[in-house]
């Protein structure tokens, strides 16, 4: 799905109060599935699924989608060489086979990996897809005018730094330039050459940019209006940018080469660019077509959860679940008092994260995090609390941390956070800390920024204040694109946007990195990135406040609900309207 984290900029911004985040299961009490009040039944083929979204479709171009995973939309067209698993729950945090027969065969030191393409795959003209499509998707990605998408193919490409894409001219003025460090020995298999070990490449390989595209349909900018499809359904009309994508059956699609997708619905239309509370009230009211619409970007806030759990029937059609995603305080070492590391532990006794939590509409869509890991066994979590300090805090512990900090009468600091109502960097959550810190003898003195001045300053590195509310989500489950870009030093960036806000740069941590990286089993993976956040999170340079939990609405008519998490989202791949 897209990149959950302040550097993406579609549905990546999780926000419950304002219904621009991810969903989750099926059922009020958890992963429902097809056993799901309102979801049941057996599916069947045909109808028209509706959607409901508050946010438009824009640049429906593999190149510039940061994932597949954006609502599911795009996965409907789009077919990469690897993608997730459409099941309910943990099993749906698994990478399986797409376009590929497998999840790709690495080199011994995992710097190389070879992909064999699947029989029989066609576009939705019937011509037949090959590895060179999906070489020249890759790189037209690297395009200056399809900017947009995910970064890991340019930093881990051998050359990628400085590949500018198939239309720029070369010194010789020809243009359709090649990247080297892709190989494609014949129409089925294609190689990629990398820089360092990266044994989550198959994760990676969920990203839009593998998907095909036929150069000679290639139209730049504009083919986001009519992309080629490799998916179970293709583009019949795209208006506004987004706002309206209409999408029929590809009769070329094959279920024998795609065991992922169930393609129930013979049409999905795709409305965008309507009010949360609209979507939400046409979801309740569930008639007429709404009766088989679903929304992908749009939650119950804390007002509407209260009255739709009052009633039965629209508490059977709630989705409820998570997505790897985690919000919590961001220290600057480089700031005073924060340079001193008992004063960052005194603000991790001194929160309460029960009113916290109520800031942030309860415990129905959030719960307390005390590991920066999103509390998921694809991430590696590994349960601790350096700072234990219970649900509503240890003012005690933290006045005496402060007292051996050289601070015996408490201290003033100043807690930067967006005024935007977005549930993550909220007043409501700034002035629920305050009053916190109060207890301990900290006043905090609330610095409330515009939305974007807000993340200029802390995404500077200049700039950046010393204590600041952030958050941050994973591209794909696992602990390596949680852990790395925050506490990577190799990562801190002096000018541009920099996310390792605790400035860390310790060799150690840096090793185990690469370490991690080498491995291409997955579990084993997972279980060294638990026990390297255990590690990181003894120095206090975050303090995790909390898990988003989503509530989402669907109409009645809708069967067969599958919500990973891997997404957090209801997957219109799996849905039936019949």
């Amino acid at each position: 799905m897209r990149h959950l984290s302040p550097r993406t900029a579609s549905v990546a911004a999780v926000s419950l109060v304002l219904a621009l985040g991810a969903a989750a299961c099926a059922g009020p009490e958890g992963h429902g599935g097809a056993t799901s009040a309102g979801a049941g039944g057996k599916p069947r083929k045909g109808g028209t699924l509706t959607v409901l979204n508050s946010q438009p479709q824009e640049d429906f171009d593999p190149a510039r989608l940061y994932t597949s995973g954006g609502g599911n939309v795009p996965s409907l067209v789009f077919r990469t060489l690897t993608t997730r698993h459409r099941a309910d729950g943990a099993a749906g945090s698994k990478v399986v086979p797409d376009l590929a027969t497998d999840l790709g065969r690495p080199s011994k030191n995992a710097t190389v990996w070879t992909y064999t393409l699947k029989d029989g795959l066609k576009y939705e003209d019937g011509t037949s897809i090959t590895s060179g499509d999906i070489k020249y998707g890759i790189e037209r990605s690297f395009a200056a005018e399809l900017s947009g998408g995910a970064p890991y193919l340019r930093d881990w490409l051998i050359g990628g730094d400085r590949y500018q894409g198939p239309y720029k001219a070369g010194p010789d003025g020809k243009r359709g330039k090649q990247l080297a460090s892709i190989e494609t020995p014949d129409a089925r298999t294609i190689v990629f050459h990398l820089n360092k070990p990266e044994g989550e490449f198959p994760y990676l390989a969920t990203q839009t940019q593998t998907t095909p595209v036929p150069k000679a349909k290639d139209t730049g900018t504009t083919y986001e209006k009519h992309p080629v499809s490799s998916g179970p359904y293709k583009v019949v009309s795209n208006e506004n940018d987004g706002e309206r994508l209409t999408l029929a059956r590809n009769t070329f699609w094959s279920a024998k080469t795609d065991s992922e997708r169930k393609a129930y619905p013979d049409k999905v239309d795709v409305r965008s660019g309507l009010d949360s509370s609209v979507i939400n009230q046409r979801l309740s009211s569930s008639q007429g077509a709404d009766a088989t619409a679903v929304t992908t970007d749009t939650n119950l806030g804390p007002a509407e959860l209260a009255e739709v759990t009052g009633d039965k029937k629209l508490a059977s059609r709630v989705g409820t679940g998570h997505f790897g995603y985690t919000d919590y305080l961001a220290f600057n070492p480089k700031v005073k008092p924060f340079d001193n590391p008992k004063v960052r532990q005194a603000v991790a006794y001194a929160v309460d994260r029960s009113s916290v939590i109520n800031a942030a509409g309860g415990s129905a869509l959030a719960e307390p995090a005390t590991t920066y890991l999103p509390d998921q066994k694809s991430f590696g979590y590994t349960p601790y609390d350096h700072f234990p300090a219970g649900a509503t805090g240890d003012p005690a512990k933290a006045k005496d941390l402060l007292k051996e900090a050289g601070y015996p009468h408490g201290l003033t600091i100043t807690l930067t956070h967006s005024d935007a109502r977005d549930f993550e960097t909220s007043p409501e959550i700034a002035t629920a800390l305050q009053d916190a810190l109060k207890k301990a003898g900290i006043t905090v003195e609330l610095q409330g920024l515009e939305d974007n001045d807000y993340k200029d300053k802390v995404h500077g590195a200049k700039t950046e204040p010393g204590l600041f509310l952030a958050h941050w989500g994973a591209d794909w489950p696992s602990g390596g694109p949680f852990l790395a870009p925050i506490f990577d030093g190799r990562q801190i960036v002096k000018d541009g946007a920099n996310f390792n806000s605790g400035f860390l740069n310790d060799p150690s941590v840096n090793k185990e990195i690469d370490e991690i990286n080498k491995l291409t089993d997955l579990n084993a993976a997972a279980e060294r990135w638990g026990a390297l956040d255990k590690k990181i999170g003894a120095q206090a340079l975050t303090v995790p406040l909390f898990h988003p939990v989503y509530k989402r609405l669907y109409g009645q008519g809708i069967r067969n609900v599958v919500i990973s998490d891997w997404t957090g989202v209801l997957d219109i791949s799996q849905v039936a309207v019949k």
